[in-house]
């Protein structure tokens, strides 16, 4: 009789033990996760809450057919053409701690660019004239700024070398899937799009890690401002980071008029051309764009980044073209490497990977706080486009 009491104890611990070696579990992952947590949030520059006036409304968009891969705008002649204009003067070299010029960029001018804006000259009748600035570009300086390198009257009057017209493409999404490395491996989500209205836009980046239905780690930045002949002018930058179980930090950054005023308040003057780091993205797609001899490897970009507790010049390098291997097949890049190393607890860096035959998007970003904590974005599928605007057609 004690025995067969006995068995239905037994059976029913089994069951039992299983569900708290499942809770254990829980318990167990929900600790390292939010150790992960910690730990990103650690990584992650700080700065004072937001207290300026409230966010922007978002442009209302909808996103209505795939961009599919296409050959980009034939490149319009380089820099070489520039310099065998009228009045033009011999290259003029340019520091790479030089200031940006007023477009916010800087690049060498690729030997087999200057070339083929030679022989386009030749058949126009400046044979001589436009082999002589080729030569002259070929064996100066490595790294010349195109609107000095035309000379003062060019420079003055913004002339830059002659390229495809440019439209502002239709508002875009960009969606990525996430791996990394931040104490153990990572995965998430990330999406950025790129909204217009008029000459208004939004650049929004959003990168989640975990789940998409309950990230464990979320960040959120928006650019707003204005869209120029020179390209984006952002007016405000907004930062929310979200971490499991705990308050929303935001950061606020305003880039009024001629000055800055900085997550902590401080005002800075504003340079020209300067960017933030979500509006960098589309702004160098516009460079991409219309100046695509920039993209040739071994060439250089500079413009000024307003981050959240500084403005400084940034360099970028264009190292190499590379295939990449996506969802809807392999896909030509130029490699785009921030010339700065990753420096612990200062400001994150990106890399990216642009490509040509999607409109001079970044299909793959690479952002990294050190060698051991770094987050990988690949783009997960073609990228969606709203319909054209009945104006811009």
């Amino acid at each position: 009789m004690a025995a067969g009491t006995r068995r239905p104890v037994s059976r029913a611990s089994g069951p039992a033990r299983r569900r708290l070696v499942l809770g254990g579990l829980v318990v167990v992952v929900a600790m390292v996760h939010l150790d992960v947590a910690d730990h990103l949030l650690s990584t992650l520059p700080r700065g004072m809450a937001a207290t300026g006036a409230a966010r922007p409304q978002a442009i209302d968009v909808q996103f209505v057919h795939e961009l599919r891969p296409a050959a980009p705008p034939r490149p319009g002649p380089g820099p070489a053409a520039v310099l065998a204009a009228p009045h033009a003067a011999a290259p003029v070299a340019v520091p790479a701690s030089s200031p940006a010029p007023a477009a916010g960029a800087v690049a060498e001018a690729p030997t087999e660019v200057e070339a083929g804006a030679a022989r386009d000259a030749a058949r126009v009748g400046e044979a001589a004239p436009a082999a002589s600035a080729a030569r002259e570009a070929t064996d100066g300086p490595p790294e010349v700024s195109v609107a000095e390198a035309a000379g003062p009257e060019a420079a003055a009057s913004g002339i830059e070398a002659p390229g495809a017209p440019f439209e502002w493409p239709p508002s875009t999404r960009l969606s990525y899937a996430l791996t990394g490395q931040v104490r153990g491996p990572v995965e998430g989500q990330a999406r950025v799009e790129w909204r217009r209205e008029g000459a208004r836009y939004q650049v929004e980046v959003v990168v989640e890690v975990g789940p998409w239905f309950a990230p464990l780690v979320s960040r959120r930045v928006v650019s707003d401002g204005e869209i120029t002949p020179e390209g984006l002018h952002p007016l405000r930058y907004d930062e929310e980071t979200r971490v499991a179980w705990r308050e929303p930090r935001r950061v606020l950054l305003e880039l009024d008029g001629d000055r800055i005023v900085l997550a902590d308040g401080r005002e800075v003057p504003r340079p020209d051309g300067v960017q933030d780091s979500a509006s960098q993205f589309v702004h160098l797609t516009w460079l991409f764009t219309t100046q695509p001899w920039r993209l040739e490897p071994g060439s250089r970009v500079e413009l000024p980044l307003a981050l959240p507790r500084r403005v400084e010049p940034w360099v970028y390098d264009v190292v190499a073209r590379e295939w990449l291997e996506t969802p809807f097949g392999s896909i030509e890049t130029l490699h785009v490497r921030p010339r700065r190393a990753p420096v612990p607890g200062q400001d994150l860096v990106a890399e990216m990977w642009i490509a040509p035959t999607l409109q001079y998007l970044p299909v793959r970003v690479v952002i990294r706080q050190d060698d051991a904590t770094w987050i990988d974005l690949r783009v997960s599928r073609l990228p969606e486009q709203a319909a054209v605007p009945a104006t811009a057609r």
